[in-house]
């Protein structure tokens, strides 16, 4: 039987001051919910607020998203039994995106729930979108190994299968080693290959350049603790 029950993933900014990158609609779908799960409770609460002053944020039922995933999805089927409405909030970008939320929303599915992805910025797209590389074929892969060594084989196999394939590679760091990532690629990668960082985006301080590896050796830049994304293709 299916669910009455509708999921709202909602989008929260990606810098604080870019609140005007959230569709008004996404007020209404807020407003339709009685329950919020969220990857910072703190953080969206005042996200919330900043949307909506009118909003009652006490008067839903808050629960935050954690790595006690059985716990987490019991008390999540329960809400969906009980019809329940329930926004589902990322800490930036997109919910289900590089996000723990994901594991909801396959319950959501299974139990046959409506699940509504709202329209908001990611970070992963808009970084795509601006880099120049290739759009048809990309592949997002996480974290790289923290280990230099480890790391250093990881971007060498990315590279090759980037220009096997002709396929953008896509991947993150905590942003207090973004600067150590980059010393790594450009130690690591070939001449040709191309690069696009992408750090600070939505924010008035955003910041996206593509070029070759042997261009980014002769440029000067510090991405230290900026959340930043890193776009690789091989030539």
């Amino acid at each position: 039987m299916t669910a009455q029950s509708t999921i709202y993933l909602v989008p929260s900014v990606l810098d604080e001051e870019s609140t005007d990158s959230i569709p008004s609609y996404i007020i209404q779908a807020i407003k339709d919910c009685q329950v919020i799960f969220a990857e910072n409770e703190r953080t969206t609460r005042r996200f919330l607020k900043s949307l909506c002053k009118d909003l009652v944020i006490d008067d839903y039922e808050w629960h935050t998203i954690h790595k006690a995933e059985e716990e987490l999805l019991t008390v999540f089927r329960e809400k969906i039994r009980a019809k329940k409405n329930i926004a589902i909030v990322s800490e930036a970008g997109c919910p289900g995106i590089a996000d723990p939320g994901q594991i909801l929303i396959a319950a959501a599915q299974d139990m046959g729930a409506i699940v509504k992805p709202l329209v908001g910025p990611s970070s992963i797209i808009l970084a795509l979108m601006a880099s120049g590389l290739n759009g048809q074929h990309f592949e997002f892969t996480g974290y790289l190994p923290i280990d230099v060594q480890e790391r250093s084989k990881a971007i060498a196999s990315l590279e090759a299968e980037s220009k096997k394939n002709h396929c953008t590679k896509i991947f993150i760091e905590t942003p207090y080693r973004n600067n150590a990532l980059l010393d790594t690629l450009l130690k690591t990668c070939k001449p040709a290959t191309k690069l696009c960082i992408a750090s600070e985006l939505t924010s008035p301080r955003e910041f996206i350049r593509t070029m070759t590896i042997e261009d980014w050796k002769k440029s000067k830049q510090d991405f230290h603790k900026k959340p930043t994304l890193f776009l690789l293709q091989g030539f």
